[in-house]
C-alpha cells in the first residue's frame, strides 16, 4: 500500500494526509470483482498471480467494453487524487458524482467524510457499483440509475464531480449546487478532456450562471452519453484515425531540438484549441503518440504540428500556414502553460437540453 500511495503522489504531485488515508482505507480490488482489461487486450481476473499487483498500479482499469470500446472503468488513482483535491471536499459535505464507474471514487470520497449521491446512465454499472460499495462496507453513498445531465432532481449539493468526458456543464447541476459550490469536470477541448474547476462569481445575481473556471490538469476520459456529449456551435472535430489521413508531407521544418516533451506539447495543444476551433488530434503512422492537428471541416485535409515543431499536411488543405501561425503565436506569447488560462462559459446547444460550454479565455500574458 505504501508503494501505491507513492505512485499516486508521483502522479498527483501532492496528496493530503486525509486523502492518503482514504486511499489506504479503501480496498480497490473489491471494486473490480470481475476483473479488468489488460494493456495487451487480455483480461485480468481475481486469482491471477499478478492481479493485486496490477490493481495497485497508478493506472485506469477498464471494467466494461462494448465491442472494442471501453465504456466503464476505474479511473487512474493519481487523476482521482488531483480531481478530489481540487474539489476541496470536507467531512459532512454533500457531493453529487456524475458517472459511478466501479464505485471506487465514491468510496474514497465517503472515506474523507462526504455524503455522496452517484448517478450513472448504465443500470448494470450502477448495480455493480452498489454491490461493491456494500461488500467494502462503505456507508454514505447512494448510487442512482439516471441521466447525468439531470443530476439528482430535488437534491442540494456542496460539490459536483464528473468522472466522464462531457461537452459542457449541465445547468441542472448548478440548480442543485450551493452558491459557494464548485464543479470539477473534464470538458471537451480539442479532442481531449482537460479537467476544469468551475465556480460562479461571488457577486452573481443569476444563480444559474454564468461561470468561470480554472484548469486542474490534462486528462482523457470516456465520453458521456446523451445531452452531455451533444454537439453545439463551436464543437471541436473528432480525432482523426491513422487510416483517415492521407500521406503526410512536411511543409514547415522542425523548430525544437530536442522536441517538446509531453507537458509543453500539451500546453501548445491547449493554446491551439483556444485560438482555432478546428483543433483536435490525429494518429500519425510511425509515431507512438497522437499528435496535435487542425482538421478541415469536410475532413479531407489536415495539418499536423509535430513535437519537434515541424508542420505536416495531409490531403488538399491550406491549413499548413495556419498551423505554423498558431505555433508562432504560442512562441511569441512565451509558450504559456495550460494552467495559465481562465475560462468563461456560454449557455448553448439544444434549447431543450442546453449546456454551459467554454467560450472565452483570459490569459495572464500578452499574445
Amino acid at each position: 500500500m505504501n508503494e501505491f500511495l507513492e505512485q499516486i503522489r508521483r502522479g498527483a504531485v501532492t496528496l493530503t494526509p486525509e486523502l492518503a488515508a482514504a486511499f489506504a482505507a479503501v480496498p480497490r480490488e473489491v471494486f473490480v470483482p470481475d476483473g479488468f482489461r489488460r494493456n495487451d487486450g487480455g483480461w485480468a481476473r481475481p486469482g491471477d498471480d499478478d492481479f493485486l499487483a496490477l490493481v495497485y498500479q497508478d493506472d485506469a482499469l477498464v471494467t466494461k467494453v462494448r465491442g472494442k470500446m471501453p465504456v466503464s472503468s476505474s479511473s487512474q488513482p493519481s487523476l482521482m487524487a488531483l480531481m478530489i483535491e481540487a474539489l476541496d471536499v470536507r467531512p459532512g459535505m454533500r457531493v453529487l458524482e456524475i458517472g459511478a464507474g466501479t464505485g471506487y471514487n465514491a468510496a474514497v470520497l465517503a472515506s474523507i467524510g462526504a455524503t455522496v449521491t452517484s448517478v450513472d446512465v448504465q443500470e448494470d454499472v450502477a448495480e455493480r457499483a452498489r454491490a461493491a460499495l456494500a461488500r467494502a462496507g462503505v456507508e454514505g453513498v447512494t448510487v442512482e440509475r439516471g441521466d447525468g445531465y439531470a443530476g439528482h432532481p430535488g437534491g442540494r449539493f456542496d460539490r459536483v464531480i464528473v468522472t466522464v468526458g462531457v461537452a459542457g456543464l449541465s445547468p441542472r447541476w448548478l440548480d442543485q449546487l450551493e452558491p459557494d459550490g464548485v464543479v470539477i469536470a473534464p470538458v471537451d477541448h480539442a479532442g481531449m478532456h482537460p479537467v476544469l474547476a468551475a465556480r460562479r462569481p461571488e457577486t452573481l445575481a443569476d444563480p444559474a450562471g454564468p461561470l468561470s473556471a480554472t484548469l486542474v490538469c490534462d486528462a482523457g476520459f470516456m465520453t458521456a452519453a446523451g445531452p452531455l456529449a451533444a454537439g453545439h456551435p463551436g464543437s471541436f472535430p473528432s480525432p482523426a484515425g491513422a487510416r483517415e489521413l492521407a500521406e503526410l508531407t512536411e511543409v514547415a521544418p522542425a523548430r525544437f531540438d530536442p522536441p517538446l516533451d509531453a507537458i509543453p506539447y500539451r500546453d501548445l495543444w491547449y493554446a491551439c484549441g483556444v485560438w482555432d476551433r478546428r483543433t483536435s488530434h490525429a494518429a500519425v503512422p510511425g509515431i507512438q503518440q497522437s499528435c496535435l492537428a487542425l482538421i478541415d471541416a469536410d475532413r479531407t485535409g489536415a495539418a499536423v504540428i509535430m513535437p519537434d515543431g515541424s508542420v505536416r499536411t495531409a490531403g488538399p488543405t491550406l491549413l499548413g500556414a495556419e498551423a505554423a501561425a498558431v505555433l508562432d503565436r504560442w512562441i511569441a506569447a512565451g509558450r504559456p502553460g495550460m494552467s495559465a488560462w481562465r475560462v468563461g462559459f456560454t449557455l448553448t446547444g439544444d434549447p431543450a437540453a442546453p449546456i454551459w460550454v467554454p467560450s472565452s479565455w483570459e490569459p495572464p500574458f500578452r499574445g
